[in-house]
């Protein structure tokens, strides 16, 4: 069974064709600068890769493009040979708690829920439209960030604020990654040897944008990032949590409005706002290396978010099996993983400073002694949504 696993971006389209239930990826690729001049459309399959520069102005043109060359670069004999395709859906509010097959009502729940994520959900909208005019008798499955999260409790999720908030607005936090939360705690209970029902973890996501989640038994029962991707740990732009009466002061201070404060708590804050230069962890680990005080501090003080989160998860959840790291900066910033191993040796975690330096590998990076095992484990989006949508189609 042949499925495409699709992330479509404001103006990005990025895809996967994959092999199911092998999981074997046939072909990947992603369509960028849509709706500008210059768009790139690029495609790997096997050893090969094709790549074009040419404006793509619509998303639906970017999908039968992409479908064409399938077709054309033999990576299939026909379209037929596609028998599902998953979507990426960042928000679905309290509507969704699990994945679904789309029809006009799960495109309507979506659609209002657009302005707890104004950035995404239309985006992913534009996607799912531009394959269902194009592929309208495939059978389509939303996957959602949001979704996974749904298990919290009131006493995680709720905010301590007017509780018409949440009954008149949906104010509360949801949380978000939760397909590679999803997917790495799968991961970490096979390395375990256990059930996943029999496992207790802390799940960091690591990367431009990062959150951390605790998952008992498979299960989500706290996440840090909240209403919307800004809250949690300190991330590439993102300022993670902050006083709120800070933006109310910024605004009165620069004359600014609250979206232009808001603007900059999301896109000027975070390594880039405490470094002054960059939002990449490997600019910042360079500058370290220079003793730049500014990038030291930054990512000091990510680490001690990080290690915040961790000591109250590992309360919440009674005891950890292990802690895993995931994404961009999880996966290869071995800096960034030894500095967190560092703020957590009052749980009885012992890095390997060796196996440490692995970078993008499945693997263990603490000692045998180490009483909460840390684990590196890729986490891989497109397989869990691929996973989905043959789990809802058959």
């Amino acid at each position: 069974m042949r499925i495409i696993a699709v992330n479509a971006g404001s103006s990005s389209l990025k895809f996967q064709l994959l092999e199911m239930p092998s999981e074997l990826v046939i072909s990947s690729g992603v369509v960028e600068r849509i709706g500008l001049d210059n768009s790139i459309f690029n495609i790997k399959y096997g050893d090969k890769e094709y790549r074009q520069t040419l404006d793509i102005k619509t998303h639906k043109i970017a999908v039968n493009m992409l479908l064409d060359k399938l077709v054309e670069l033999n990576i299939v004999t026909s379209l037929e040979e596609i028998q599902g395709i998953g979507h990426r859906v960042v928000h679905g509010g309290e509507k969704f708690t699990d994945s679904v097959i789309i029809n006009e009502e799960v495109i309507e729940a979506i659609e209002s829920v657009i302005e707890l994520a104004p950035l995404h959900n239309p985006a992913n909208l534009t996607g799912i439209m531009a394959f269902k005019e194009a592929l309208p008798n495939i059978p389509a499955v939303a996957v959602f960030d949001t979704a996974f999260h749904q298990t919290m409790d009131p006493v995680a999720y709720m905010y301590s604020v007017p509780y018409e908030w949440y009954t008149k607005y949906g104010v509360r936090k949801y949380g978000f990654h939760g397909t590679s939360h999803k997917y790495v705690s799968q991961r970490a209970a096979m390395m375990l040897g256990k059930k996943i029902e029999d496992t207790k973890l802390i799940i960091c996501h690591i990367g431009n944008g990062a959150s951390l989640c605790a998952v008992d038994g498979g299960i989500s029962i706290d996440t840090s990032m909240g209403f919307t991707p800004l809250a949690g740990i300190p991330m590439g732009t993102r300022s993670g949590d902050i006083d709120p009466a800070i933006v109310q002061f910024i605004s009165e201070k620069e004359n600014k409005t609250l979206d232009e404060v808001i603007n900059e708590l999301n896109k000027k804050s975070g390594y880039l706002g405490l470094s002054g230069f960059s939002s990449d962890s490997r600019d910042l680990w360079e500058a370290v290396k220079r003793g730049d005080e500014k990038s030291i501090l930054a990512v000091e003080k990510q680490a001690k978010i990080i290690a915040d989160y961790i000591g109250a998860y590992y309360l919440t959840l009674g005891k950890c099996d292990a802690i895993c790291f995931t994404a961009g900066i999880g996966e290869n910033a071995s800096e960034t993983r030894a500095l967190v191993a560092d703020k957590i040796t009052a749980l009885g975690t012992v890095l390997d400073p060796i196996r440490n330096r692995i970078h993008g590998e499945e693997t263990v990076i603490s000692k045998r002694k180490s009483i909460i095992k840390l684990l590196l484990i890729p986490t891989n989006e497109e397989v869990m949504i691929a996973r989905d949508t043959v789990r809802l189609i058959n």
